[in-house]
């Protein structure tokens, strides 16, 4: 097994973006107002835990993210940079689980628990290669 020693409860990470146009609602295709879209929210949670994670993951692996249950709670217009939070709560051999929370500058808009599991990339890169053979 992998050495995880260096993961330790309370890593933190975070992660921004602006509130684009491509970024809203209307342009993902998750609704019909233009504000910052719920799946770019969530994308952003992810990037914050996988900024937590880096420089203390071994060599050779990565974290997958295999949960989330997050709340988008406040809406947030075009203009407006998005800050994401993770900060590691569990370390359960490979289970890796984060508090996340995302800001506008105004106010909180989303907050939630999100679950990474760190993979063996070599390992993991065979597995999807062999699931993209054809199949008889």
């Amino acid at each position: 097994m992998a050495d995880l020693s260096l993961l330790k409860v309370g890593l933190e990470g975070s992660a921004s973006a602006l509130v684009t146009e491509e970024r809203l609602a209307t342009k993902v295709g998750s609704g019909d107002v233009p504000v910052f879209a719920s799946p770019m929210l969530i994308a952003l949670m992810e990037a914050a835990a996988v900024d937590c994670l880096d420089g203390h993951l071994p060599d050779d692996h990565q974290s997958l993210g295999v949960h989330l249950n997050v709340t988008h709670s406040a809406p947030t217009p075009i203009g407006f940079t998005v800050t994401a939070k993770a900060t590691l709560k569990a370390v359960d051999g490979r289970k890796l689980t984060f508090d996340v929370s995302a800001s506008d500058g105004v106010e909180q808009i989303g907050s939630g628990v999100h679950t990474r599991i760190v993979v063996d990339t070599p390992r993991f890169m065979a597995r999807l290669a062999a699931k993209s053979l054809p199949r008889r």
